[in-house]
C-alpha cells in the first residue's frame, strides 16, 4: 500500500526549472531513496514534500489525504517528519531538551496552560521527557543528555536530530542527506540506524550521496537528473540504467 504518493510535482524557481513534473510512491514499510548529480533537484523535492515550499504544479497524497497545501507543522501532525542537510538545533538548549521539541507535536498542552503551570502539564513534560530519553538511548546518545547541542561533534548533533524527528512520533521519515559529513565508520552506524527505525515500521525516504549507503539499504531507488526523474526502480535495475549511467558517468549514448 502507497503511503506517500507524489503525482507531477513541478516547482520553478525564476527560469530555473527545479523540479518537472515528477510523481513516485513509496509503499509503506519501505526504504526508498532520492538520487541524482548536485543541483538534480533532490533537497527542493523534500522540501515540497515537506510542506517547506508549495508546488506550481501537482499533487502530494500521504496517508491517502492531500498535505501539498499544508504548513509544515501540520504535516509533521500528520505523521511526516524529517531532517535537514544543514543540520538545525536550537542554541542554548540541551541535546535532550532539543529531543523534547520534537515530541510537544504531540503534547495536548497549549501557551495558556504551559503559563499556568497546571499540574496535569507537569506529568505530559515528564512523559515528554522520558521518551525523549527512550529515543537518544535507542541511538545510544543518552550519555549526551545534558550537554550543551552546539557542544557536541558533527555526527552527534546529526543524532539529536534524528532523534528529535523521531520524537514526533512520524509514521514516515524524511531523511536529507543524513550521512553528510560523516567518515565511514559514522556512515555505516547511519546505515544501521535507518534499517532498525524501517524494523519499527517507520517508511524512510531518503536523499544521500553515498552511493554503498543507499545500495545497501534501499528498496527502491528514485533518480533525478535537473529536476526530473529518469529512474525508479530496485537498487540493482538502477546500477545498470543506461540513462543513470549516462547522468552520473557523463558517457555518450554510443
Amino acid at each position: 500500500m502507497a503511503l506517500l504518493e507524489v503525482n507531477n510535482l513541478s516547482k520553478r524557481f525564476g527560469g530555473l526549472h527545479a523540479v518537472k513534473d515528477v510523481s513516485f510512491s513509496v509503499q509503506q514499510g519501505s526504504i526508498k531513496a532520492v538520487i541524482g548529480p548536485n543541483g538534480a533537484g533532490k533537497t527542493t523535492l523534500f522540501n515540497l514534500v515537506s510542506g517547506f515550499l508549495s508546488p506550481d504544479a501537482g499533487t502530494v497524497r500521504f496517508k491517502d489525504r492531500m498535505i501539498h497545501t499544508r504548513s509544515p507543522h501540520l504535516i509533521a501532525e500528520q505523521g511526516l517528519s524529517r531532517t535537514f542537510q544543514h543540520i538545525r538545533l536550537f542554541a542554548h538548549m540541551t541535546a535532550l531538551e532539543n529531543v523534547m521539541v520534537g515530541r510537544h507535536v504531540r503534547s495536548r498542552a497549549g501557551f495558556l496552560a504551559g503559563m499556568l503551570n497546571l499540574p496535569w502539564t507537569w506529568r505530559e513534560e515528564q512523559e515528554i521527557r522520558e521518551k525523549a530519553l527512550e529515543l537518544m538511548e535507542f541511538l545510544d546518545i543518552a550519555n549526551l543528555a545534558q550537554a550543551d547541542a552546539l557542544s557536541l561533534s558533527y555526527g552527534q548533533q546529526r543524532a539529536v536530530e534524528l532523534a528529535r524527528a523521531l520524537a514526533s512520533g512520524p509514521t514516515m521519515l524524511l531523511l536529507d542527506e543524513p550521512a553528510a559529513g560523516l567518515n565511514m565508520r559514522e556512515t555505516a552506524d547511519v546505515a544501521k540506524i535507518i534499517s532498525r527505525i524501517r524494523d519499527l515500521g517507520i517508511t524512510v525516504l531518503i536523499v544521500e550521496h553515498d552511493m554503498s549507503l543507499v545500495m545497501n539499504i534501499s528498496d527502491e531507488i528514485i533518480v533525478l537528473s535537473y529536476g526530473e526523474k529518469i529512474a525508479d526502480d530496485a537498487p540493482r535495475l538502477v546500477q545498470t540504467n543506461p540513462e543513470v549511467i549516462r547522468v552520473y558517468l557523463g558517457e555518450d549514448d554510443a
